[in-house]
């Protein structure tokens, strides 16, 4: 199933994504929770009858009708791994970048999240703003200490993302979070693809281009740390909860690496298969309201 968060005609609801509709889950089940967040904290049981519900509705409205909205806009935690591909590793360790011998997290503030199709602003106080592709996952229950073994049956769903990094602000701080938590660096979507809708989450094809020149293309196999890998790491720390967004790293050919930063003007599109596209156009940073 594919959960969207979506806006017709100025309101904003959740439906399911059928071919190019989608259907609205308060039709399907008046009942059902008014989040994605919520709804995935139904696990798979709660899932499974609103899937059974889209078989009497095949109607819904077209998609170009609609405004995707980022999916989880009220994620608790955005967490996100680096140098986590091997061939990003080597073109990082060419650079002079040491590659860490264990895995690298950091955390995407939660105000960066934005919608798929949204701009993306390039800082005034930036001159290196950078793409990152990488598949999301998100948690669908709540854990601590799982197992690598165990780990897929508290994910949630998969998701496309652009870890957008402000380089000049990230290598000056000794935590990379700065740089990585810009106001609208974190577009996700389109939807939220549930997990037992992939086969495996280790053999997907990933491409970023940036004016329709490619950049970045990849296996989400080529991780040094798998997912459950991820998760298992994680937990062992925090308590993940239904909604919590993961990064998972991305591949070589970045801009700080092919000496390309994002200006104003520039679309960048990531495709990862099976879970759809986003597409962002980078803006000069509107003028501060005040308060």
């Amino acid at each position: 199933m594919k959960l969207a968060r979506y806006t017709i005609d100025g309101h904003t609801t959740i439906g399911a994504v059928v071919n190019d509709r989608v259907i609205e889950i308060a039709t399907l089940a008046p009942a059902a929770p008014k989040t994605i967040r919520e709804l995935l904290a139904l696990g798979p049981a709660g899932r499974a009858r609103i899937a059974h519900a889209l078989e009497t509705d095949p109607k819904g409205t077209p998609l170009a009708r609609v405004k995707l909205e980022a999916p989880i806009p009220d994620a608790q935690k955005y967490m996100a791994i680096g140098m986590n591909y091997h061939d990003h590793a080597e073109e990082s360790r060419k650079a002079g970048v040491p590659v860490p011998k264990n895995q690298l997290w950091f955390n995407k503030q939660v105000s960066c999240i934005t919608g798929p199709y949204d701009p993306i602003y390039k800082p005034r106080v930036s001159e290196k703003m950078d793409y990152e592709a990488e598949m999301g996952v998100v948690i669908g229950k709540r854990c601590r200490y799982v197992k690598a073994e165990d780990a897929r049956s508290v994910v949630g769903g998969y998701f496309v993302a652009n870890d957008v990094t402000a380089r000049d602000w990230q290598f000056k701080s000794p935590t990379f979070t700065l740089g990585k938590s810009f106001d609208s660096h974190g577009p996700i979507g389109p939807w939220i693809t549930t997990d037992d809708e992939i086969t495996d989450p280790h053999a997907l094809d990933m491409k970023l281009w940036v004016n329709g020149e490619q950049r970045q293309h990849a296996s989400t196999g080529g991780m040094i740390y798998n997912i459950w890998q991820q998760i298992e790491e994680l937990s062992q720390v925090m308590t993940l909860e239904p909604g919590d967004l993961i990064a998972t790293g991305t591949c070589a050919n970045v801009g700080i690496a092919l000496g390309k930063f994002l200006q104003p003007g520039d679309v960048v599109r990531v495709e990862i298969e099976k879970l759809g596209h986003i597409e962002n156009r980078v803006e000069a940073e509107p003028s501060p309201r005040a308060s």
